[in-house]
């Protein structure tokens, strides 16, 4: 059962008389006349104070526009931007069309969370940035992402829910290790090969990151609900509190009849600067203060779990995770919320659209600029940091320029919370619970072309293997171990009689 998008498949059903005639309707020169449609928002000031949602989708009106630029080109470079291969051509043909439910089936067939990858995937570095207009035109590539947000919002709002194709259910158990968006996807793909599909994720909750990493403002929960719901409709079926590894081993559920396994557990261990004063009271890393707020209501007050923060809120990086930790802080009530990045601007690796947002809400960057050590009162709480000015030097492994300390440039700032969000790494209770298993200098478990582990039948896809990447780079890892788990069983299954 293969799901792959097929290059020479799309060149004949692009020939089909309903996609020929849109392309008579309006011819490619009239198209590419058509401005680029921009998502509307809502008002800074009021969406600063509370979690709206920032991004408040396209009109009918809007997606309409903008799907009319779609060129439907003979090769569709776009779909090489996708790590999941997105027929993305014909969903937006069909959108053009009027039929938006079938739009919503083509995304459908190679993505299992469409409605949360148009609102937090990079499209502009991905597929965008693979577009005709931008490849050859030299203009600003099709809203592909507002337009997929606007096909699975459509369908959700409309009270109607599309499966894919599926095969018959053929009773070999997979286990998934993790909920995020690699063991949904994973878990989805398995799912359509017709296996019999657990998930175990370690939380109370579903969702992994899309539940505590990503806040509510940039992406509801409701959405991330509907998306998994969507999964246990395929037949998918979840554990929560499960932790693999202490709660039960891969040898106690191989024994238990699970012929395969996927490593889905993410990047949840943060990493820290280790310089003086770091252990402070109100210092804490993204990944607590976030999950703090998303997952255990830390914000509210009658919680068990609350969160620590002040009215002068330093976040330490420049990726997306700090974006979300400072809008968070200026939505908490800090007074003063600041981004303190040792590049320059031009080298965040955050989403442009999601620093476009930070300093339309009243963040402060304070840019060329690290932290070399913290203050504390006689409690030991945090009441300032030092920083200490940078300059760029040569390009490093990443082809950024080289931040390169400045002497004798040191200054206080007053602070009262510190977050830090300078990366995360695996958490290693899956590898300590299996020596055996192969991994890299960085902890993060290496992996074969078709990700598989060094242990057979064990494979892994996502954060724990990268290191730390996108929700849609971690979904083309679920798509790819799905593969090779199947190509895997269906070689070495054993079928109870």
């Amino acid at each position: 059962m293969e799901l792959d998008f097929n290059e020479e498949f799309y060149k004949i059903e692009r020939k089909a008389d309903w996609r020929d005639k849109l392309r008579k309707e309006i011819k490619s020169k009239d198209r590419t006349d058509i401005p680029k449609v921009h998502m509307p928002e809502e008002d800074p000031l009021l969406r600063s104070t509370c979690n709206m949602e920032v991004n408040k989708g396209l009109t009918y009106e809007l997606a309409m526009s903008e799907a009319r630029r779609c060129l439907d080109c003979v090769t569709p470079t776009c779909v090489s931007g996708c790590p999941v291969g997105t027929n993305i051509p014909k969903f937006i043909k069909y959108l053009e069309a009027g039929e938006i439910l079938e739009a919503a089936k083509v995304l459908k067939e190679n993505n299992s969370l469409p409605a949360i990858c148009g609102r937090v995937c990079p499209q502009e570095i991905q597929c965008e940035k693979q577009c005709v207009y931008v490849q050859k035109l030299k203009s600003e590539g099709a809203a592909i992402g507002h337009l997929e947000r606007y096909v699975a919002d459509y369908e959700r709002e409309n009270g109607h829910t599309s499966l894919p194709p599926m095969a018959p259910p053929n009773g070999i158990k997979m286990g998934v290790i993790g909920s995020g968006p690699a063991g949904l996807t994973v878990a989805g793909e398995l799912a359509k090969y017709g296996y019999d599909v657990t998930v175990f994720e370690a939380l109370h909750d579903l969702g992994g990151v899309l539940r505590y990493g990503i806040p509510e403002f940039r992406l509801p929960k409701s959405i991330v609900d509907f998306e998994i719901n969507n999964v246990k409709m395929l037949g998918v079926k979840f554990v929560t509190n499960f932790i693999v590894g202490k709660t039960a081993t891969i040898d106690d559920l191989r024994n238990e009849g699970f012929q395969a396994f996927f490593v889905g557990s993410g990047a949840g261990l943060p990493n820290f600067m280790e310089i003086p004063g770091e252990n402070f009271n109100g210092i804490q890393s993204a990944n607590e203060y976030l999950t703090r707020v998303n997952l255990m209501s830390g914000s509210q007050s009658g919680f068990d779990t609350p969160v620590h923060s002040g009215k002068n809120v330093a976040i330490i990086g420049g990726g997306n995770t700090a974006m979300d930790s400072v809008r968070t802080a200026k939505r908490l009530g800090a007074e003063r919320a600041m981004i303190i990045y040792r590049r320059s601007m031009e080298e965040m690796p955050a989403r442009a659209e999601e620093i476009k947002h930070a300093i339309e809400e009243g963040i402060e960057f304070i840019n060329l600029t690290t932290p070399i050590q913290y203050f504390a009162d006689n409690k030991g709480n945090v009441t300032k940091m030092r920083v200490q000015k940078m300059g760029l030097g040569e390009p490093d492994a990443s082809g950024r320029r080289r931040p390169v300390p400045i002497e004798g440039s040191e200054y206080d700032i007053e602070v009262d919370t510190v977050v830090i969000a300078v990366g995360v790494s695996p958490n290693p209770i899956i590898q300590q619970s299996m020596p055996e298993l192969e991994v890299t200098k960085w902890n993060t478990i290496k992996t074969d072309d078709n990700m598989m582990t060094s242990i057979p039948g064990l494979f892994a896809g996502g954060d724990i293997v990268r290191g730390g990447a996108t929700v849609i780079l971690a979904m083309g890892d679920g798509r790819n171990a799905a593969k090779g788990m199947h190509k895997y069983v269906q070689a070495n299954a054993i079928v109870e009689a």
